[in-house]
């Protein structure tokens, strides 16, 4: 009737698909919700009584073809009656629903592609309308009569219902190309690495794509590359500092570029013919060759003259990033990672071309440095272990346990701290002429020296080793300079909450035999080729420091104002939709690329790029490429959208309902207050705090003095509310006389709070239908969240005689593993002391008794894991619905050239007999239960109430009591 908006909202939700539809009145005043409990795309009937929707949301997933749980079907809900009428059941998304008149219009892509169906609601008939082949029929929105409009192909199409035909439409709109225009643009929020001169004159930063030489205090900041193009970074700065080694991808692949210092001349290609993301290009010390890896685990040294480019090496685990020249650059050590997931450190000789090991498959050995002056090699190890024991079980976790050691390269080198002792200095008289004649001889042989390469005596060489004396910690990023190791001390790590210390920059000092701290609160640093200067990254700002004692109070601030670019968008977006496609070719988990003509699909998305208009249709374009690989987890985030900040709006913890009725003038009245757990930060509810006045049923006036009206939505007097007290006017009648002002400091985020009263109501009834026999846990996620959830409602319900496990909703993460370890110990004895006659447990903190687990279509990544496991792991039956089926993992691979991120499913999950598992399809569960919407308002949650069912059919099939207190034994003869 056109008194209100349809819209779809999270606002009431606790997860990513946790969303409702709400109809917001035209005139104002608080939208209400649809009664279906989650919904996602949706229409009213014409008469408005009853909506077609699907109860699933994944409409902006970047994943075609999904056959998982997460599979969208449609329904009819009557608004009235709450009953429940399924309209199509396929393993694939049916979604968009519009009604027509007497039909639902949706799209569907069972057949490959998203099409245009009709479901007559009379004659139960499905019919296809669109027969699209190879582009989606995209976003369809009808005209409530006669046509839906639709996009194909990035252009929109029309559907006459009528004619049973489409066609396209042409439109025009203004448009001043603002977001395609070339611009200059500050790029300092942009760096993504830097580095140091060899004296630490000018620094190195690569930002938005170009490398910069920036001054440490005077000077001008030179634009070295200046490719809108290209993503330019790992600049490296040549040993005689004339030029500049980067790494660029100008040519449509990376390669290894070289650069004048001083800004004059073109890049020079070194190489040709990569087929693979490319690390850091590390000089030799004398500049004849650089050392580079790619992603495939390959090390390369490059002869800078002849182009010869020699593979030293290829790591079968990963990539090999930590490679270091030594002093003469006769030798490349770096670490590779064994099956065991231990590094062991190699060293590679220019001479012989010859691979050495050089220390233990039984450690992990990383990061190795080599000494100035070449007598050493210095690296991280994990070999010494004083494990921390938890607190609320016994067992154990290694933290802080890496040291610093020193290989002896050779036989007649002195320990790297030998005993010390007071002696006298004696003065010698030394023959001038000697001296000079020494001289000359070392000048002639200078040369020569200076191409020898340091001797290492290889055997033996794995006992020649000392540690450094500085206590085991969380290290990283060892370097050495004259007299001095540099590395980081990182910040301790908790999941779940921040670290109480910043990471540092720690300076030891080999005459002093101890380290100080350089630099505090540090995200990074670069140190120059002579080693006295390092630059800091302090957060978003830089600082230079001298490297020795006390070089703390030498901290010299370097600016990075004069970074700057001259950006023209439509290069930058070409580069960036070709990066993307590149990553996706050399870090998906199947070189396959599951059986997709990967170079065809680019090919294909192509010509949409002289469309894009702003980054957000890059971000689309992108988005429905990678969808194409018919895998979870292609994901992507960021850029440069230039859009201005969401206004923060506070929240007050609590539902609102406005009373309609002609004497209540529209007031708003607290339906429901979340009450939380005011003693956990995220648990914290404004209204249930210490001296705050405010119980369901009572009317919220005014805030901040600014009375509510019926017209006025209470969200608006909240905008911009965050980060400080909000006044709130309140009665026990919705009238001002006798109302009191109360003042709460509000939150920015209602889901926690949204989520623990759904957690708390749940125990409550578990607890309920088992007269306390039987516990409950929900976890939200396989991070942080679920971590800490499991630990804080598992332990205290050990001994119980069964256990509702429930991963619906679960999120994913990577600690599914943890919790099925703990869940699936098994009982091998118990102990009794003299006070107690409740036993102890073998092992300690085992739950001995019957479990179940619930699983719903949310169930997601790490939370497909768990359940499959926890199956295999005889813990107990599955109940609900099949799960997402999304499982292969992600990591981070550095940032795209604007900042965004991009997410290539790199590790998939395997059966013991090495078959494929979960992905696409999901767990099943062995008992089905659906939570239908009908139920789901009548207060039920029949999958719930099925799991408790079932641990108590358990519990009295086969009873599980621990032994009760034996005889004492009688020792007397």
């Amino acid at each position: 009737d056109g008194s209100a908006v349809l819209f779809r909202s999270m606002r009431y939700g606790w997860d990513l698909s946790d969303t409702r539809l709400y109809l917001a009145p035209i005139e104002g005043g608080l939208p209400t919700p649809l009664a279906m409990p989650v919904s996602g795309g949706g229409d009213l009937s014409p008469d408005g009584t009853r909506v077609a929707y699907s109860p699933l949301a994944r409409d902006f997933r970047t994943w075609k073809r999904h056959e998982g749980g997460w599979a969208q079907d449609l329904y009819i809900f009557d608004l009235e009656s709450h009953d429940l009428e399924q309209v199509t059941d396929h393993v694939r998304s049916d979604r968009d629903p519009m009604w027509i008149r007497g039909k639902i219009f949706f799209s569907s892509d069972r057949d490959g592609t998203l099409n245009l169906y009709s479901y007559d609601t009379r004659t139960k008939v499905l019919e296809q309308l669109t027969t699209s082949d190879v582009w989606d029929v995209r976003w369809p929105s009808d005209d409530g009569d006669h046509q839906i409009v639709y996009e194909l192909n990035g252009e929109l199409q029309i559907y006459d219902i009528g004619q049973g035909a489409s066609k396209p439409l042409s439109i025009e709109v203004p448009d001043d190309g603002l977001a395609k225009r070339p611009k200059r643009l500050e790029v300092a929020d942009y760096i993504e690495d830097f580095a140091l001169s060899p004296k630490g004159e000018r620094a190195l930063f690569i930002a938005r794509g170009d490398v910069f030489s920036a001054p440490i205090e005077k000077g001008r900041t030179r634009n070295l590359t200046q490719t809108s193009g290209a993503h330019d970074k790992w600049a490296r700065w040549s040993p005689d500092g004339k030029q500049i080694a980067f790494i660029s991808d100008m040519t449509g692949e990376e390669e290894i570029y070289l650069v004048s210092q001083d800004g004059t001349g073109e890049p020079v290609q070194l190489t040709e013919g990569g087929q693979a993301m490319r690390y850091a290009p590390e000089w030799s010390p004398d500049g004849s060759r650089l050392a580079f890896s790619d992603k495939g685990g390959k090390l390369f040294v490059l002869e800078v003259d002849t182009r010869e480019v020699i593979e030293i090496a290829d790591e079968a685990r990963g990539q090999i990033r930590d490679y270091t020249w030594s002093p003469n650059g006769g030798h490349v050590a770096f670490s590779m990672t064994d099956i065991n997931d231990f590094g062991s450190i190699y060293i590679w000789s220019v001479a012989d071309r010859q691979l050495h090991r050089v220390t233990s498959e039984m450690f992990h050995d990383f990061e190795p440095v080599w000494d100035p002056d070449g007598k050493y090699l210095y690296y991280f190890a994990n070999r010494e272990y004083a494990p921390q024991i938890s607190s609320i079980e016994w067992n154990f976790a290694t933290d802080r346990e890496t040291y610093i050691y020193a290989l002896a390269l050779r036989e007649d080198v002195e320990h790297p701290l030998p005993p010390e002792s007071d002696e006298v200095t004696i003065d010698e008289e030394k023959d001038n002429g000697d001296k000079e004649e020494n001289g000359d001889e070392e000048e002639e042989n200078g040369e020569e020296k200076a191409k020898d390469p340091i001797g290492i005596d290889f055997d033996g060489l794995a006992g020649r080793v000392a540690r450094i004396p500085v206590d085991a910690d969380n290290f990283g990023g060892l370097t050495a300079a004259s007299g001095y190791l540099l590395y980081v001390k990182g910040a301790p790590f908790y999941y779940g909450r921040s670290a109480d210390t910043k990471s540092s920059l720690q300076l030891f000092s080999f005459e002093d035999r101890e380290a100080s701290t350089l630099a505090e609160d540090i995200s990074g640093y670069a140190l120059s080729g002579d080693g006295k200067k390092v630059l800091v990254r302090h957060g978003s700002s830089y600082k230079l420091y001298d490297v020795k004692k006390n070089g703390k109070d030498s901290a010299k601030a370097v600016s990075t104002a004069g970074l700057v670019v001259d950006l023209v968008p439509e290069e930058e977006w070409a580069q960036i939709f070709d990066e993307v496609w590149r990553r996706n070719r050399d870090f998906f988990y199947v070189e396959n690329m599951h059986g997709y003509d990967w170079e065809a699909l680019r090919e294909q998305y192509r010509p949409w790029l002289e469309h894009v208009g702003h980054r957000s249709d890059l971000n689309y374009l992108v988005g429905e490429m990678i969808a194409e690989l018919n895998v979870g987890h292609t994901y992507k985030a960021g850029g440069d959208y230039e859009i201005p900040d969401r206004q923060p709006v506070a929240l007050l913890g609590a539902e609102l309902e406005q009373e309609l009725e002609p004497d209540t003038t529209g007031r708003y009245r607290f339906a429901k207050i979340l009450r939380g757990q005011n003693e956990e930060d995220k648990y914290r509810s404004p209204l249930t705090e210490i001296g705050v006045d405010v119980d369901e049923g009572d009317y919220l006036l005014a805030i901040d003095g600014v009375e509510l009206t019926a017209e006025t939505n209470p969200y608006q007097l909240l905008r911009n509310k965050t980060g400080h007290p909000v006044e709130l006017t309140v009665n026990d009648q919705p009238i001002l006389e006798g109302a009191r002002k109360v003042s709460i400091n509000p939150i920015t985020n209602e889901a926690k709070l949204r989520y623990l009263d759904w957690v708390e109501a749940n125990w409550r009834k578990v607890d309920e239908l088992t007269d306390g026999r039987v516990g409950y846990i929900h976890v939200p996620d396989m991070g942080g969240d679920g971590i800490s959830e499991f630990i804080k409602w598992y332990y205290p319900q050990l001994r119980k005689e069964g256990l509702v496990v429930d991963v619906r909703s679960n999120g994913g993460g990577n600690v599914s593993q943890m919790l099925i370890e703990r869940l699936r110990r098994s009982l091998l004895g118990t102990g009794f002391n003299r006070n107690s006659d409740t036993p102890e447990t073998y092992p300690a903190t085992t739950f001995y008794g019957h479990m179940v687990c619930l699983i719903d279509e949310d169930s997601a990544s790490d939370g497909d894991i768990f359940p499959h496991f926890f199956r295999q792991a005889g813990i107990g039956p599955l109940i609900g619905k099949r799960t997402w089926g999304g499982v292969t993992g992600i990591t981070g691979r550095g940032p795209l050239i604007d900042g965004a991120a991009i997410y290539v499913p790199e590790f998939g999950t395997n059966a013991i007999d090495g078959s494929w598992i979960i992905e696409g399809h999901g767990v099943e569960p062995d008992i089905e239960v659906e939570n239908d919407a009908k139920s789901i308002l009548e207060g039920r949650d029949p999958q719930l109430e099925r799991g408790v069912e079932e641990v108590l059919r358990m519990i009295d099939a086969d009873p599980k009591k621990l032994p009760e207190r034996p005889a004492p034994p009688i020792k007397t003869k």
